[in-house]
């Protein structure tokens, strides 16, 4: 690596570090002179371009055994001719530098430069500055940086529609004196160009390597990915390199996912570093016509991420599982949360909707959240359903409605909220004549990978997440005073929420049905809409417990074998106190996976398979992901259901500490929050709990009554008791756990 790009990695990782926090947006010109002070500038963009973009980029670099590979659905681009401006009042003359990605020209009260100005001079007094850019390779992108003029999220973007989206997510004239939002992300210097963007790297060598007749077989140890460098290269001939996520697929060099071919003719020896990224642990490689290679080594592509959220208990078993969940986190986020580093390496939104969830109780990085949902959403007009899936859709506004609740931040539902409203009409136009969702022609309901499972008529499924979904609009469109929208959205809701009920709830089964199927309910229950129902609330109190006994724990029903869905199964019954149970689920499912060798968690697990036997799916002997974002689910389990924290009111102004040990002896952790950490420990004799966030409340149970130091313990009846927690201090409850 050159020392420029040493720095521009450097420089992104400082920044990375610090975004957790969002700036708000600042109002345009009203009629105030702007502040004496350093301003800080970034490159700024149509909101959700460059995560377009970048998208493209990213997913379009897939290979299957060196063929091109792409996703298959549509994909959007960037708006090719884009017009920023701001307006200013300057008590003295300032000096502006001028940095942009593409052809433009720089206009002050509408009057052009000559030329492609790099620095100018505004004149003291009332100004509009305007930059009009053309890019087709790359996004239009400006930074501009005076002593107090810089490009921020306050600058005015179209892209020549006249329409300028203002906060309130309406759209205004050009005149009219709003608060408007250019896109952002962390390019705060004028190097830093968006179009250049790369992910960190960083050596790392083989921990073993097998020498044998023209071939060299090496082993990283683990699950990792980045750039194969090939040390001492000399010859004329061929090198192929068969990669594996397993032992068996890199030797299997006709049937392995992915492999590299170089060309060689060298007289002397260099260095060559592979084109393009790749999963692997081992990598195979093969030399043909005399060529010679001294060694190997990789470096390690990655998001500079800091863990922020953490978990130790008395189970050593259970601390690795975190520890394995946490480093498949890392490996599958990316430039955007992706399903698998392997395969596919693509955004799926119902993959990336876990991988939010995940990431709030391990990075809390929110800039990684709205990049994926940018990214997902795309632009209009609406053709199909996210990734085609109709449930991806719905897995799209379920991830803002968590986004809001975990962080408090408005940016992006006030930016995006018109991209909600048309992805909204979509599925509202694609209802049938009772006001249902079923799979018409282009869409595809997936819900899990399981043999049998039926996607027929109108799924169950699909009307609760259509139900949750425009629950989230109602939110949505009172946050941005879309008031009339919002009643309607509401009625619909509870429309929606009460057809659930009438059509699928069968008393006989003590649940709701899979489907109905030509005006009838279908004889089958599986556990999807069942668990869903539970920690949406949906249910009473009589009904939980009657889908727990009839179908959660109940073995005739089809067991679920993905992590994928596994996920929800789990947090099920840990919404109904379930801990202990789950637990030992956890022990046996995950802690399967460590035992059959797994560095990084599965797609899917079925503990009745053997060895190689694990590796096959989709028809391929080596078609299943090895390292799977949705496998990392134990994060987001432990620390919201055993630690115990979530937020009460958006963005932990308020929020809940309820710990449950689940059988452990004892516990600590750290789940972070948007402007600091709640550190938790908990025995069956102590809890210790201190928090830099709102205003908490830590729920908890005892034989007999607690004593506190620094606060007051409140009897609730029924061995439960409550403290209020004050951000900043710490306080020590001595007890006795039932």
């Amino acid at each position: 690596m050159n020392c420029r790009n040493a720095i521009l990695l450097r420089t992104i990782w400082l920044s990375l570090l610090l975004i957790a926090c969002t700036t708000q947006a600042q109002p345009a010109y009203k009629g105030e002179p702007a502040p004496k002070a350093a301003a800080q500038a970034t490159w700024i963009w149509y909101p959700g371009d460059f995560e377009i973009w970048l998208a493209n980029k990213m997913q379009n670099r897939r290979t299957e055994r060196g063929s091109f590979f792409p996703p298959f659905w549509k994909l959007d681009g960037h708006y090719v001719l884009m017009d920023f401006h701001k307006d200013v009042v300057l008590t003295e003359p300032e000096q502006i530098d001028v940095f942009v990605e593409g052809n433009y020209i720089l206009k002050l009260d509408g009057k052009g430069y000559e030329g492609t100005p790099q620095q100018v001079t505004i004149p003291a007094g009332k100004h509009r500055i305007n930059v009009k850019v053309f890019s087709t390779g790359n996004v239009p992108s400006i930074y501009i940086k005076g002593k107090t003029i810089a490009t921020d999220s306050s600058w005015l973007v179209t892209f020549e529609d006249k329409e300028w989206i203002d906060e309130t997510g309406k759209t205004s004239d050009i005149s009219a004196t709003t608060w408007l939002n250019a896109g952002s992300w962390n390019f705060n210097e004028p190097a830093q160009r968006p179009s250049q963007f790369k992910l960190a790297v960083k050596p790392q060598s083989p921990v073993a390597s097998t020498k044998g007749n023209g071939s060299l077989l090496v082993d990283f140890g683990k699950e990792t990915f980045g750039y194969i460098r090939l040390h001492g290269l000399q010859g004329n001939g061929k090198v192929s390199l068969y990669y594996g996520e397993s032992k068996e697929e890199a030797l299997a060099t006709g049937t392995c996912e992915t492999l590299d071919r170089v060309v060689v003719n060298l007289s002397g020896k260099k260095d060559s570093v592979m084109e393009l990224t790749k999963a692997f642990r081992f990598v195979n490689i093969q030399t043909e016509g005399g060529v010679s290679i001294d060694s190997v080594s990789m470096l390690y592509e990655y998001l500079p991420l800091a863990n922020r959220g953490s978990f130790r208990c008395s189970d050593t078993g259970l601390n690795k599982i975190w520890d394995v969940a946490a480093y498949t986190m890392q490996l599958s986020t990316r430039e955007f949360f992706i399903d698998g580093i392997k395969r596919d390496r693509w955004i799926w939104s119902g993959d990336a909707y876990q991988s939010y969830l995940m990431n709030y109780y391990l990075y809390f990085d929110v800039p990684s959240v709205s990049r994926t949902l940018m990214a997902l959403r795309g632009k209009d007009p609406v053709t199909s359903h996210i990734n085609t899936i109709m449930d991806y859709t719905f897995y799209w506004f379920l991830g803002i409605y968590d986004l809001y609740q975990y962080t408090g931040d408005k940016t992006f539902i006030t930016q995006f909220y018109p991209r909600m409203q048309s992805l909204m009409d979509y599925c509202l136009g694609r209802r049938n004549k009772d006001g249902l969702l079923q799979g018409l022609a282009g869409d595809w309901i997936f819900i899990d990978w399981a043999e049998g499972l039926s996607k027929k008529g109108e799924v169950s499924f699909e009307q609760l997440l259509f139900c949750r979904s425009l629950e989230t609009m109602a939110l949505c469109a009172n946050m941005v005073n879309d008031n009339k929208n919002a009643e309607m959205y509401k009625q619909l809701a509870a429309d929606m929420k009460a057809k659930l009920f009438s059509i699928y709830w069968n008393d006989e089964k003590h649940a709701l049905v899979h489907s109905r199927v030509d005006g009838k309910q279908t004889d089958n229950v599986t556990r999807y809409s069942n668990m869903f129902a539970i920690f949406f609330n949906y249910f009473n109190n009589e009904q939980k417990q009657a889908v727990k006994q009839h179908v959660l724990l109940n073995d005739k029903i089809q067991k679920i074998t993905t992590p994928y869905m596994r996920f929800y199964e789990l947090e099920a019954l840990c919404a109904m106190g379930e801990q202990k149970y789950v637990l030992n689920e956890m022990k046996n499912y995950w802690g399967g996976m460590l035992q059959a060798g797994a560095t990084s968690f599965w797609e899917e697990y079925n503990p009745s398979k053997k060895g190689a036997e694990h590796y096959a799916m989709y028809g391929r002997p080596f078609g299943k992901s090895l390292c799977h974002a949705w496998g990392a689910s134990p994060i987001y389990l432990l620390g919201k259901y055993y630690l115990g924290v979530q937020p009460t009111a958006p963005g932990y102004t308020s929020w809940v500490a309820e710990p449950v040990l689940g059988g452990l002896q004892w516990m600590q952790g750290k789940v972070p929050t948007p402007h600091g950490d709640i550190d938790m420990y908990c025995s069956t004799t102590q809890i210790k709990i201190k928090s830099g966030e709102g205003t908490g409340t830590l729920k908890f149970k005892s034989q007999s009554k607690p004593s506190v130091k620094n606060g007051a313990v409140v009897s609730k009846g029924n061995n439960s008791y409550e403290l209020t927690v004050e951000a900043g201090k710490e306080y020590e409850v001595k007890y006795k756990s039932l």
